[in-house]
């Protein structure tokens, strides 16, 4: 008898052990582990995709030899190097088709694609161009053609790319006429691209930053609404705000400095209007179809159906979410007051942003279409192939999503935040942090020539160092708004970057003269950004305080930096 009570005890016993390690295994974190076992080397696949970035230009292979770079070091094993790199391959394929198979990251992807297309069509039905006709005919004063160039800009905040080539092209021979020179027309083409694209909630780059936000937070485990963390983010873009503000004060006051002031005052003393410079090729990709009627009505509809439907998906997933969930509260919110105020700040928060941004994107792409089958502009076919063929353009994006998504995964796995986090622990004044993160997001932009694989290097990396360092919600949000921010002021004003290359194309000017005219122009306000934005903001000051201060900042620095230009009227 006690033979069998001491056999059931030490069984038990036993069971009791294994379980708890059992469970204990199963709680450790393998990026825990990676971080202590592979030290250092988990710093190698971020820092081979920026140096390679520096090197080639090319943030595709950056990432890509990233990624490898990072499936090497997790496969290898003794010295079969073979084996390791073989696995790395493999290990590359697996995180792609991963990443895909994601129901968000698969509607991020479509509803990319679904905007170029409707970017296209509307374009192609002239409708990009109406609008910008009908404004142009508006600017009777060089500070009047200044003004709705900048307004005009804005108003196509869903694409960089469209901005730049919609926009010059139909300023051009108005800002000939006013004494505009050609280098500050493509600085406001420029200055309203990407810094307006990356700033609105309907646009071809919500998809990428609202995908990092949500893959980011994922990696720490903390449960966001990944859009409701990018509208938060955007009072603290600070460079994207300042550089708008700094046209509007400079276009206000007539005052420039440097060497567009130089450029400046060449086009008022020349005589008619500035030559073409040699080499200009007319940029016609989103040009309308011959023998169409130009309307307003054919980009107003399809775009204005593209932002409604986008409202109403947003407030209809949130619904759908809430009244299946548990929390009584909100129920019976929604029960009472659904079109309260609080009731669609609640849906929207709990919204599938990527979902209800495919959902808007597919829907305004079947009117668009429709309209212009209906205005017999294309048939059917016709206007299936514009669609798809707006697509084309985007491919690059999708890709370089992919690769993003997968360095991340890499990443992650690794533990290299968590090291860097070990790392940087304690050694690094915690408000110097938000403008650290911008300045390298500038830095590595600027080198590359795209916000994007910016976005997806630093992204992974920020968000955790930011989280550890002050785990407070608001300070984190400041972090992930440097590094939005930052990428976009090193996309800006490098000579390599797409937008900076179609705004030299688009206002007809010599590529080097707009690139040596706009950095001035981008260093000063990159510097107002830090020292009157991020340092601020990392102290904790609420952004009613600090944003004023910065506008104030560029009108001061305006003010005392810049000399007048003559208006000229017709």
């Amino acid at each position: 008898m006690k033979k069998n009570t001491i056999n059931i005890i030490f069984i038990t016993s036993i069971i009791f052990v294994m379980s708890t390690m059992l469970t204990f295994a199963e709680e450790i974190d393998p990026a825990i582990v990676n971080s202590e076992k592979f030290g250092m080397l988990t710093l190698i696949p971020p820092l081979v995709a920026i140096i390679l970035a520096f090197i080639t230009k090319n943030v595709v292979v950056s990432l890509f030899i990233g990624i490898l770079s990072g499936g090497f070091i997790i496969n290898i094993s003794g010295a079969n190097v073979l084996s390791a790199f073989i696995q790395s391959f493999l290990d590359l394929v697996s995180r792609a088709l991963g990443s895909l198979a994601d129901p968000w990251n698969a509607g991020i992807i479509l509803q990319v694609l679904a905007i170029g297309g409707v970017i296209n069509l509307v374009a192609k039905m002239g409708g990009a161009k109406a609008i910008a006709e009908t404004l142009a005919k508006k600017a009777k004063t060089s500070r009047g053609t200044q003004l709705i160039t900048w307004l005009l800009g804005i108003l196509v905040f869903f694409d960089d790319y469209a901005n730049s080539l919609i926009v010059g092209p139909i300023m051009r021979p108005v800002a000939d006429k006013m004494k505009i020179s050609r280098e500050k027309l493509a600085f406001i083409i420029d200055a309203t691209a990407a810094p307006i694209a990356g700033l609105a909630i309907i646009s071809t780059w919500i998809g990428l930053e609202v995908g990092l936000i949500h893959d980011a937070f994922g990696s720490i485990g903390v449960e966001v609404d990944a859009f409701g963390v990018f509208l938060n983010t955007i009072p603290y873009r600070f460079y994207n705000i300042l550089i708008l503000a700094f046209i509007l004060i400079t276009t206000i006051l007539l005052k420039d400095f440097g060497p567009m002031r130089n450029a400046e005052l060449r086009a008022r003393n020349s005589e008619g209007s500035e030559v073409a410079l040699g080499g200009f090729k007319e940029a016609d990709d989103l040009a309308p179809k011959e023998g169409v009627e130009l309307s307003v009505w054919n980009a107003i509809i399809p775009i204005g159906t593209l932002i409604m439907a986008a409202l109403v998906s947003f407030y209809y997933s949130g619904y759908s979410s809430i009244m299946g969930g548990d929390d009584q509260a909100l129920i019976q919110l929604f029960n009472n007051s659904p079109l309260s105020f609080e009731a669609i700040k609640e849906a929207f928060s709990a919204s599938d942003a990527s979902v209800a941004l495919f959902q808007s994107a597919l829907f305004a792409s079947i009117v668009g279409i429709f309209m212009g089958v209906a205005k017999k502009i294309f048939t059917v076919s016709e206007a299936v192939e514009v669609w798809i063929d707006g697509m084309k353009g985007l491919i690059m994006t999708g890709v370089i999503l992919i690769l993003a998504w997968s360095l991340s995964s890499v990443i992650k796995e690794l533990g290299t935040a968590k090291y860097i986090i070990k790392l940087l622990s304690g050694s690094l004044p915690p408000f110097l942090l938000p403008s650290l993160i911008f300045v390298l997001g500038a830095i590595m932009s600027f080198a590359t020539g795209t916000a994007y694989g910016t976005m997806g290097i630093l992204m992974p990396l920020a968000i955790p160092l930011a989280h550890s360092t002050n785990p407070e919600m608001s300070y984190v949000i400041v972090s992930t708004s440097a590094v939005l921010t930052g990428a976009i002021f090193g996309d800006h004003c490098s000579p390599i970057s797409d937008t900076t290359i179609l705004s030299s194309m688009g206002a007809g000017c010599d590529h080097i003269d707009h690139v040596n005219t706009q950095m001035p122009y981008a260093l000063f306000v990159a510097v107002i950004t830090v020292v009157f934005g991020y340092i601020p903001a990392g102290f904790g000051l609420p952004i009613y305080i600090v944003l004023p201060i910065s506008l104030l900042a560029i009108f001061i620095g305006v003010q005392i930096l810049g000399k007048k230009v003559e208006d000229v009227e017709v």
